[in-house]
């Protein structure tokens, strides 16, 4: 699994980890955590994904923060850096939201967003 010292891809609210602390404690099968990940579908044109992991992909970017553990897919890496993952509950629905800097927009019914890769820094003066 990726290993970063410098920075995680995401962070996580505590909202967010009492939430997937409980996802994990009450699967029917070991889980080791939550795999995020994007792909192409929605109104906006690409929404976030989310699925149990019994067993990590070792390609897997994993975020350990709060007493849990995300694995964040390879190829939503770059789409997902610098987003704070949360959890939130209100009078109509309670959900995982991601506030992620790369977003360029949203559906009205918010279940889909546009994103754009973010920027590494110094890659511009890199080319």
């Amino acid at each position: 699994m990726g290993v970063r010292s410098r920075f995680a891809v995401m962070s996580l609210t505590d909202a967010a980890a009492e939430r997937i602390r409980e996802i994990v404690e009450d699967a029917d099968e070991p889980v080791a955590g939550l795999r995020i990940g994007v792909k192409k579908g929605g109104c906006a044109g690409m929404e976030y994904t989310m699925q149990k992991v019994a067993a990590p992909d070792a390609k897997d970017e994993r975020i350990e923060e709060k007493g849990v553990s995300v694995f964040v897919d390879p190829s939503a890496v770059l789409f997902l850096l610098g987003t704070v993952m949360d959890f939130e509950t209100t009078k109509l629905r309670s959900g995982f939201v991601f506030r992620n800097p790369n977003e360029v927009s949203a559906c009205g019914c918010g279940e889909s967003v546009m994103l754009k890769p973010a920027e590494m820094p110094g890659a511009a003066a890199a080319s």
